[in-house]
């Protein structure tokens, strides 16, 4: 080793190690979520803002129609196990009288129940209609119950749908402004740092986050609810028909 390259490497070795400035600790230091809406534009923070009232609202319709639908669901069930216990249909009847009287509510398949023996009865009283015209207006009287109990039940869900199919296209439209901002803040520069770039690539990909957050619980929720509705309304339809075929034995037996 010659002399020189001793000096070249001690010199080196005793350097001073450049400290860390507040611009290099940008990238390393991550980017704060909150910062990104703050500072982003305010075509993006619109785009932020429609996200979070979808997602807020949304998720107010996810709680509510999970509790109509379980309140549709334990009816069927209470009420099958009543209807078919062997109880008389005119204290079935009176029965249910007396929970609307103390302001009990009433759903679905009892409601069906109510409409068409109601109907059945008065019509049954009046001596000049027949057999025929006594079964059609009571079936007509729970065609019309059960289109109402099923409007219940499907309220709102379209909702849910559309946010499921709008919030992606929302926040991809995010994205493509982020990306937009950040070309734009790219040419700006004289020289192309990571710390021009990240704040943009960070907020388009933020927006697109967002609007998976918003629409993904939608879906899903749509789809359940969607099922169970069908199985709800389902078990509506063979009540309708069952119920009908005791209506027309009782009024065959007389």
């Amino acid at each position: 080793m010659r002399p020189g390259d001793f000096l070249i490497t001690v010199a080196a070795a005793q350097s001073p190690i450049p400290e860390m400035g507040p611009e290099n600790l940008t990238v390393n230091e991550g980017l704060n979520p909150i910062d990104l809406i703050f500072d982003a534009s305010a075509a993006v923070q619109l785009v932020f803002l429609i996200l979070l009232t979808l997602s807020i609202v949304s998720w107010v319709i996810i709680v509510q129609r999970w509790l109509v639908l379980s309140a549709a669901q334990k009816g069927v069930l209470s009420f099958e196990q009543r209807f078919w216990s062997g109880m008389d249909l005119s204290q079935l009847y009176k029965e249910g009288t007396q929970m609307q009287r103390e302001d009990l509510q009433i759903v679905g398949m009892e409601n069906i129940f109510r409409a068409g023996f109601k109907e059945f009865m008065r019509l049954r009283q009046q001596s000049s209609v027949d057999g025929e015209a006594i079964m059609e207006g009571a079936q007509r009287a729970m065609r019309v119950a059960y289109s109402r109990e099923e409007e219940k039940l499907e309220r709102h869900l379209s909702f849910l749908a559309t946010v499921g199919s709008v919030s992606p296209y929302i926040g991809l439209f995010g994205t493509v402004i982020g990306i937009m901002n950040s070309f734009l803040g790219l040419a700006a520069q004289a020289q192309a740092t990571l710390q021009v770039v990240a704040p943009g690539i960070a907020e388009a990909l933020f927006a697109t986050a967002i609007g998976l957050f918003a629409a993904i619980p939608a879906v899903v929720a749509y789809n359940r609810y969607s099922s169970a509705l069908d199985h709800v309304t389902s078990s509506y339809i063979t009540f309708s028909d069952e119920f009908s075929s005791i209506l027309h034995r009782q009024i065959h037996s007389n």
